[in-house]
Order: C-alpha cells, then structure tokens, then sequence
C-alpha cells in the first residue's frame, strides 16, 4: 500500500483496513484547480495538513466546492521535495481520539504543491500565475508568529527584510517578502481582491500579517520601487483583507507508534523525514479530535462554504473574544501550569500528568475557580463547556504524545497574557479581589523553581528554549534547594517586572505570596510534591 496516485488505485486494500478515501473526482478537482484557483495556502506542515486540507477534502467530499488546494512552503523547500511530491499531495490523517480508537483518513485536496522560491522559476512562476488570476478569493498562513516578523528583538530590521525593502519587489528573497511581492504581482493585475487569512496561533494574527505587508508596501513605494497606489491598495479593506483568526487543534510530532500502527497496516514508506533545517515531518500526521478555528468573516473577493465544514464565521470582536477564552483562560494557562511542573516532577506527556492528583485539582482549579469566574465569554462557544471538554477529553486523552518539555518553551513570553489577563480582570472588578488567587501565584513560584534546573529529586534537568533563560538563571543559580536565604531580595527584580506577568507583583500584592510558594518549593528533595500535595487539598 503506497501513499501516491498509483497506490490509492487499490481502493479496496486501504479500504479493508479501515482507511476513508477521497471520495471526488480527483483528477477533475485537479484539472480545476489549476485552471481556476480559488484557495492558496503557506506553511506546509501538519497543522496545515491535518486542519484545513482535511476542512477542504469534507467539501470536496460532498459536491460543495470543485476545487482543491494548492500549499506554497516558503521556509523549508525540502517538505515539498521530499514529502508532497513524492506522495502526490496525499497525506494520512491519524485522529486520535480519547477512547483509545484511531480514525485513519487519506487526505487528497491538495492538489497543487510549490516552492515559494524565487530561484526555483517553474514555481514562482506558477505563484505569479495564481496571484494574477481572477478566481483566488483566498491566501491563508501557518507559518508561525515568528514568520510574520521584520525585526528582531532590538527593534531594528532583519537583515533579510532590509535587504528586501531596498531591492523591491521583483527581488525580495524573504519569506514575507515574496509574499508582499505577491500581492503586488495581484495589485498591477488590477487590483484584484483577496483576503489574506493568517490562521496562525497567536492574538491578532490578521493584524500581524496587516502590519507586514503594509511595512513593505508603504518602503518599496516611497523608495519608488512599486507604483503609487499599492499601500493603498493593501490598506483598503474592500479589497485586501486581514482577517482575525482563532485556531485550536492540537498536533503534535507524529508518533513512532502510529507509524508502527501504519506499517502493520502494509503502507509502505512511512519514514519521517528530518531535512536540514530540523523540520521533522512524516507521510501521516497524528492529531486530536477537538478543533476550532474561528474566522472573521471579511472576504472581498467571497470564500468557500467553510461553515459546512464546522469552521465558524463571526465579527472580529467575537474572534477576539475567543482568543481570550482560550488563552487566558480555558487551555493555555492550564497548559503552562501542566508543563512547569511536569517537567520539575519528572513527567514525559501532559496527558500522564491528568492521572496525578494533586497536577489534576491544579488545573481544574486555576481553570474553574480562578479563570471562569473574569472569562470572556464570546457567546459563540461556551467557556465552561470549551474548559469541561479541555480537561475531560483533551488534555488526559492518553493517545495524545505531547510533553511538558514542549510546551514549557518561551514561557518567559506567555505568563502575562495567560495569567496576567486574569490578575487584571481581577483587579478591575470591584466584586473581586486578587488576593482569592491562590494557584496561579504557585504557577509563578513554580516556573522559578524550575528555572533552577534543578528537578524534585534534586537532579540536574534541561530548560526548555527560552529568550530569557540567559538573564533569569543567573538569578536563580545563586539560590539552592534548602537554601534560600535573601532569596526574597534576589527575585524581586523578577517579580517587578510588568513583562514577565502582565503586572508587577508587588503592586498586584501577590508578590509576597509567590516568594512564600517559592520557599517551600525550594525546602528541599520533595519539596515540590508537599508543596503541590498541601495547595491542592
């Protein structure tokens, strides 16, 4: 069993082994698609795969739209090489879902793979093709927060966005920079309308995706480099849009146990692919059931029916409101909490850590107690039901690899918008006082313990990735497990500072709280588990 058009040919072999096909007209949907492409989308992973191409198979599936999908990479060219050519776009969905069963779905809407590269000619020739056509109404992105960025962290340009703004257009070799260069391809076509839908996970994406593309605008114009009228042209909202987006789906790496769940099946070829700027991608992509995207509904150009496929369409206030319901709320904090102590306590899978008690009231009580009652509630999706399914269905689902070491990355950068929103909510509401908040004060004591490096058993662990680790461990490593005399003093720059948690803990009052938390963290061998054992009672 091959994953490309010749093996699919044996419908009945996948079939018998429980795989749901395609069930259109393949090569007609491809034969459209390239005649009259309606949908582009960057960012080839499996977010990408698992999400949105699966979303377009649905109506494919049911006669509801005629054309596929074509994906542009722009970062790592080899996922096109080496993963979608050689399968012919086809890519395995594994839904692994809580009761342990697996639903296995070829998925086949895209129809269309390209290099977003500038030396690669047939390509970007083919993306000049598009973009000046009538027919697309939409390009959407998954290239992660970081793709949308022309600065670094001193404020001044990449190197590569610099270079681009002063060769223009025809020239730019950046990844947003080929995009705008796109868009202009589409503004001397006539000023064609399209919505450019980042779908990536972080607030207000569509402004973030806004902001770049009208940087470049606004330079190549004023340096004469693109005719006058394309920043306009990028700031109309009647014809180029930037929608808010919210997406929540989780996909982690794919597993070395589907893959064997896969082989034992006979698919052939199975083995991830590792390419030389570290993307680890496989022929299947394993993911949960739960999904969401949210998407202001603000297309110029008109879109496809995605509600039919469970996408839900609402007003830019309501996605903003989501957003908040998630990230300050109902997953994300509870996340963060699951990961900074997981890692201190030894685990390897957030799902594992649902089973411990003590980790469990943690959670439901930062989520149910201290987050519910200031949730934004966007009337769209119920927070208490969203937060029921978080911690009843995804978060334990045992099937689910992902690790608390993942998702303790850049904590350094998510703290204040995942607990620092529901200080403030907090301290805004007259009926309310931030000295109720137990929990998230022991998350705060509990991440500078972690930033020891140091696990409960005394043993020496890696941090995750972090921008900050190089300016808070330093800190830190002057304080050790059962010695923390003046460790009060030592982090009270820390806990000053607005943005590491959204406020300063010492104007908030809980600042004394977290040094206490942090004390007892720090006793000694096991302090962390008494710790856990004595606040979640």
């Amino acid at each position: 069993m091959r994953l490309n058009e010749q093996g699919l040919k044996d419908r009945a072999a996948w079939e018998e082994k429980g795989y749901e096909l395609p069930a259109f007209d393949r090569k007609k949907v491809t034969e459209n698609t390239k005649a009259a492409p309606r949908w582009i989308h960057f960012g080839a992973g499996n977010i990408f795969r698992a999400f949105q191409a699966n979303a377009a198979q649905r109506l494919l599936n049911e006669g509801v739209i005629d054309t596929g999908l074509t994906v542009a990479e722009g970062y790592d060219y080899e996922i096109i090489e080496k993963m979608n050519r050689p399968h012919d776009g086809y890519s395995i969905l594994v839904t692994l879902k809580a009761d342990g069963k697996l639903e296995k779905t070829v998925v086949g809407s895209i129809v269309e793979s390209l290099a977003l590269d500038r030396e690669n000619t047939e390509d970007f020739s083919r993306l000049t093709e598009i973009f000046s056509g009538d027919s697309l109404q939409m390009a959407s992105f998954t290239i992660t927060e970081k793709g949308y960025s022309l600065t670094d962290a001193g404020g001044a340009l990449l190197p590569d966005v610099a270079a681009d703004m002063e060769k223009g257009p025809k020239a730019a070799g950046s990844y947003i920079g080929k995009v705008a260069s796109l868009l202009y391809i589409r503004y001397l076509a006539g000023e064609k309308p399209l919505a450019m839908v980042s779908m990536d996970n972080c607030s207000h994406n569509g402004t973030k995706l806004y902001s770049a593309m009208a940087a470049f605008a606004d330079a190549w114009e004023e340096k004469g480099l693109a005719e006058a009228g394309f920043a306009a042209y990028v700031k109309d909202s009647g014809k180029v849009s930037f929608p808010w987006t919210m997406i929540d789906k989780i996909t982690p790496r794919p597993s070395k146990e589907v893959e064997e769940v896969l082989a034992k099946d006979g698919v052939e070829e199975l083995d991830p692919v590792i390419t030389r700027k570290k993307t680890y991608i496989a022929p299947f992509v394993n993911a949960e059931e739960c999904e969401y995207l949210v998407i202001e509904d603000c297309f110029p150009g008109g879109r496809p029916p995605l509600e039919r496929a469970g996408l839900i369409f609402t007003d830019r206030k309501t996605v903003d409101k989501v957003e908040k319901m998630k990230v300050c709320t109902c997953l994300n904090p509870l996340h963060t909490a699951l990961a900074v102590f997981g890692c201190l306590l030894g685990y390897d899978l957030i799902s594992g850590e649902m089973k411990d008690t003590a980790l469990r009231k943690l959670a439901e009580g930062i989520g149910y107690r201290e987050g519910l009652p200031v949730v934004v509630d966007p009337g769209i999706l119920n927070p208490r039901e969203f937060l029921d399914t978080v911690l009843n269905v995804r978060i334990p689902n045992p099937f689910m690899p992902d690790t608390p070491q993942r998702i303790a990355t850049d904590t350094s950068q998510k703290l204040a918008i995942r607990f620092g929103e529901t200080i403030k909510a907090y301290q805004r509401d007259p009926d309310k006082d931030v000295s109720e908040l137990r929990l998230i004060p022991l998350v705060f004591a509990g991440w500078l313990r972690y930033l020891m490096g140091v696990d409960d058993n005394g043993e020496p662990f890696a941090l995750s990735p972090d921008p900050m680790l190089d300016t808070l461990c330093p800190v830190l490593s002057r304080i050790s497990l059962g010695k923390t005399e003046g460790a009060g003093e030592l982090l009270r720059p820390i806990l000053e500072n607005e943005n590491l948690f959204g406020v300063n803990l010492y104007e908030a009052g809980l600042a004394d709280r977290v040094c206490a938390y942090f004390a007892e963290l720090t006793a000694g061998r096991g302090a962390v588990r008494r710790t856990l054992d004595k606040y979640t009672a």
